[in-house]
């Protein structure tokens, strides 16, 4: 199966995406975590985008198209994914587009988690202390959040319009969750 798994930050994407893609023997792949992992490695694209993700922005689309674009070669892709966290913007979805239309295998299903919004911030609080994550302060939060709904929101529009949208109640229980997503899925998978 071929996935994406839409929904603001803190909505539990990353946990979902990695349940998910375990069930069905999938690579779950996170473009935060890419980013985290060469922030910490202090990369010259983990120094750029560190002062981007601190500031509460975005990384700009062509940096992860092409990180995206190289993941999706590797070998465990080859029977299908889950991506987490891309694409964020229609210009990202446009690249996406052409690299699996590139490959001749389109989407499956597009999953967007339902969730409510403060509850979603005390989320990120309660993370931000257990995780040290310096870049989940309550301001950079809300402003995700804000950059969710004008940037990344519109695109389950444009995935409800192609029959690809599967929405699902975010909130409860991780295990309840997870379960409401292998039910909603395609029976293909």
């Amino acid at each position: 199966m071929r996935l994406i798994i839409l929904g603001p930050p803190g909505a539990g994407k990353g946990t979902q995406a990695a349940r998910i893609a375990e069930r069905l023997g999938i690579p779950a792949i996170s473009t935060g975590d890419i980013f985290r992992a060469n922030i910490k490695q202090q990369t010259p694209l983990g120094q750029r985008v560190e002062k981007i993700l601190a500031s509460g922005g975005y990384v700009p689309d062509e940096v992860t198209n092409e990180i995206v674009e190289d993941r999706l070669t590797w070998d465990d892709a080859e029977g299908g994914f889950l991506l987490d966290g891309y694409p964020r913007t229609s210009g990202q979805v446009e690249a996406l587009d052409g690299m699996l239309g590139k490959q001749g295998h389109p989407l499956d299903a597009v999953l967007e988690l339902t969730v409510d919004e403060d509850a979603v911030v005390d989320r990120l609080l309660k993370r931000a202390a257990i995780e040290q994550r310096v870049d989940d302060t309550e301001e950079v939060i809300r402003e995700r959040q804000a950059i969710y709904r004008k940037e990344t929101a519109p695109l389950a529009q444009h995935y409800a319009e192609a029959g690809l949208l599967v929405q699902v109640d975010g909130m409860g229980d991780v295990d309840e969750v997870t379960e409401r997503i292998i039910a909603a899925l395609p029976q293909s998978a």
